[in-house]
């Protein structure tokens, strides 16, 4: 079967939170069957790691139920970045894969510091915690040196779930150029940090997002009950993911708002002239190999740990509340997760909050979103029209006050992620146009104003 006659593609979407198993129709692009589970981090062992084996446990389980009811006919892959597997010979993980979130000792983040190479080698600012994977391989090695002489291979997150559904090992850009230290984009081939830890013998062989890496492996297939075996596509990391529609049939330039966690911001058309490293400006790989600057939040987190506080509001509730709080002055300051974002180092907190209602308290909290976002696409002087996708797709009130803060049209798409429809054109079917919401800009009273003071009051 060509790629073009897939009519159904199964796509593995462990992001942070949550993973799943999609099934996309080719014809529509809609999800016509999606299976569902957190993400765990299991807290004992050497560090904090996620718990591989109840992931692989779901990902069969889901694909063997999706196999009868509705069926695929390939499968491909998108995961969460700043994560890499470390086989043994053996083929098994001969380190469990660390949490991003686990925090190293000083002595050993200071070591880091000093070895990694410059913003202007990588385009891959210092993070926080193991959010460079490079932060991670040099922990792992440093502190347990007689389990990482075990390792044979390293390989990138989306491509290991990928080797065990086939057997083919191999690493692959999108995931190399998502703020790993690893990668030079510039020549497009690994970092001097690659040498220094001594790893580039380790290093799985690089291979396209688009390729097919082989077959399910015939246990699988046996195990899934599927009637032949069907191709497994190389994989991608998920904000690329959530990109590269728009890179098929979208001229430059236009901004990607990508959303989960994290609200990654993609400013295609852009160069690398200005990125501000400490303020968590970057560049990402495309699945073509091409630089695109960008730049983050932990957004999704955000405003997870706010909805907890706050309670449920709906959308009306909240656009009805936004003049109030725009008169009165409430807002909410950077930052509710630390450690990444356009202002590091601020703490977040609450002005004018004093008695305030929960639709209130909501409100505030999208223009906080808004806010940020306009600021994270200021940093990377993205251009033309702002397409927001996932969670915050879904919110209007922080949609409407985005396209006022940038005086552009924002575009939100349907469907949960668009990581999945992007994993999804890795196997070669043709891209279909959603039905996009458009928000032009409107002017807001005293958005402007707000705004200044927002900035003001972080000084």
């Amino acid at each position: 079967m060509t790629a073009n006659s897939y009519r159904r593609i199964a796509v593995l979407d462990i992001g942070k939170t949550n993973a799943k198993v999609v099934v996309l129709d080719s014809g529509t692009g809609a999800e016509i069957a999606v299976l569902k589970r957190p993400n765990i981090t299991i807290k004992t062992g050497p560090y904090p790691h996620y718990d591989i084996e109840a992931l692989w446990s779901f990902a069969l389980d889901a694909l063997k139920r999706l196999a009868r009811e509705p069926g695929f006919d390939a499968i491909s892959i998108t995961t969460h970045g700043a994560a890499a597997a470390l086989i043994g010979a053996d083929g098994l993980l001969a380190m469990p894969v660390i949490d991003y979130e686990h925090e190293y000792p000083q002595e050993i983040r200071d070591a880091y510091t000093a070895l990694r190479p410059s913003f202007d080698e990588t385009f891959s600012p210092r993070l926080a915690m193991g959010l460079n994977v490079g932060a991670q391989l040099h922990y792992q090695k440093t502190a347990f040196p007689k389990e990482f002489a075990q390792v044979t291979e390293i390989v990138t997150y989306a491509q290991y779930w990928a080797a065990r559904l086939t057997g083919v090992i191999a690493n692959e850009l999108t995931s190399l150029g998502c703020h790993t230290d690893l990668w030079n984009p510039k020549t497009s081939s690994y970092s001097s940090l690659v040498d220094k830890l001594g790893i580039r013998d380790l290093m799985a062989p690089i291979r396209s997002a688009f390729d097919a890496l082989g077959p399910v492996r015939p246990d699988i297939v046996a195990e899934l009950g599927l009637a032949a075996p069907v191709p497994v596509y190389c994989g991608i990391h998920d904000s690329n993911a959530s990109l590269l529609p728009h890179l098929v049939h979208r001229q430059a330039p236009f901004a990607v708002v990508s959303t989960g966690t994290w609200a990654i911001n993609f400013g295609v058309g852009g160069d690398l002239d200005h990125l501000d490293a400490k303020r968590d400006a970057l560049a990402n790989v495309d699945a073509y190999g091409r630089t695109v600057p960008s730049s983050r939040f932990m957004g999704g987190r955000e405003f997870e740990i706010l909805s907890a506080e706050i309670g449920p509001v709906n959308d009306e509730a909240a656009w009805a509340a936004i003049g109030a709080v725009i008169r009165k002055g409430m807002m909410l300051l950077p930052n509710i997760a630390p450690g990444s974002g356009p202002f590091p180092g601020k703490v977040g907190r609450w002005i004018g909050a004093e008695e305030a209602n929960r639709e209130a308290h909501h409100a505030a909290a999208c223009l906080y979103l808004a806010l940020m976002t306009d600021a994270c696409l200021a940093l990377i002087g993205a251009k033309g029209p702002i397409i927001v996708e996932g969670p915050f797709a879904l919110n209007e009130t922080y949609l409407k006050v985005l396209a006022a803060l940038t005086g552009r049209e924002v575009l939100a798409l349907p469907g949960s992620t668009g990581t999945s429809q992007g994993a999804a054109l890795l196997t070669g079917i043709r891209p279909v146009s959603g039905a996009e919401r458009h928000f032009a800009p409107a002017d807001i009273p005293g958005l402007a104003a707000y705004r200044d003071r927002w900035y003001a009051a972080m000084e």
